[in-house]
């Protein structure tokens, strides 16, 4: 008889995409001004640059999703969790609906291994219901029917709620312990 796998709902931006070098990137570029990682620590993403518009500019800019980079570690973690776990792909992709093809094409190049069946693309998180959750935003995580799990990032640093992970090695470690105690 064949046991059902734990799931996991995994968030796509901040999360196996960077988005955070990728906003500092493109601000480099667009107004010649360089911002490093301690100058978002505390700060909304909305609030974290000095044009206050520029996170919403990007992200309503063509291009922006489709060449996020991934997170390291990101791809080999989350194809080694797949053998112990159902894995869910999951984004809010609804707020910004130009993303969602980007998206789309973004999960194709780098997780293709993910069968489209197991990519959400959303407006509310709060209705994805698995045995865990991964995501750098409280939002989502508070709502989270299962186990919530931080992944950090700069705008979530100062705030101690979920079980916070700082890279998928320990995203991998954690969830390794989480399948021993269950087994148990």
């Amino acid at each position: 008889m064949k046991t059902k796998k734990p799931s996991i709902a995994i968030d796509m931006d901040g999360v196996i995409a960077d988005t955070e070098s990728h906003f500092i990137t493109w601000y480099r570029k667009d107004y010649g001004v360089q911002i490093n990682r301690e100058d978002l620590i505390g700060k909304p993403e909305s609030e974290a640059f000095p044009d206050k518009q520029a996170v919403w500019k990007f992200v309503n800019s063509p291009g922006f999703f489709r060449t996020l980079p991934v997170m390291p570690g990101a791809i080999e973690t989350v194809k080694e969790l797949m053998n112990d776990f159902e894995v869910y792909i999951v984004s809010a992709a609804m707020e910004f609906p130009q993303s969602l093809f980007e998206k789309h094409q973004w999960l194709q190049e780098h997780f293709p291994f993910i069968s489209w069946k197991n990519i959400v693309l959303c407006g509310d998180k709060s209705i994805i219901d698995t045995d865990y959750m991964i995501d750098d935003h409280f939002k989502n995580l508070d709502f989270c029917k299962g186990k919530a799990i931080l992944f950090h990032a700069a705008h979530n640093a100062t705030t101690d709620r979920h079980q916070r992970v700082h890279s998928w090695e320990e995203v991998k470690t954690l969830l390794k312990k989480e399948l021993e105690l269950n087994v148990t």
